[in-house]
């Protein structure tokens, strides 16, 4: 004999509420924020989501800004890379 329930995961309080499709959403981001995170100071999947934006690593105590579901956001990689490959005295115009 089969199941007689649905496991339905992070979606379990929700019931039939809110349309199949914002609860698809809904069950991405919240696996994706509970999942371990590595840590970019100690390199150790530690990593768990203290308040909205805020994480901090379980190993070494290093708390650190980033996104509201992830530690690191596309836009802050982005950013990261343009900052790290410009150094500061190309940004500054030639004086002629």
């Amino acid at each position: 004999m089969g199941k007689r329930t649905k496991k339905v995961g992070p979606t379990r309080g929700l019931g039939p509420r809110y349309g199949a499709t914002v609860r698809k959403r809904y069950i991405k981001i919240i696996t994706e924020m509970k999942k371990d995170h590595r840590c970019p100071q100690c390199g150790l999947p530690r990593v768990k989501r203290v308040s909205v934006g805020v994480w901090k690593c379980g190993k070494c105590g290093f708390t650190f800004t980033g996104g509201a579901y992830t530690p690191t956001t596309k836009l802050g990689a982005v950013a990261k890379r343009v900052a790290k490959g410009m150094p500061v005295e190309e940004a500054e115009a030639p004086e002629e």
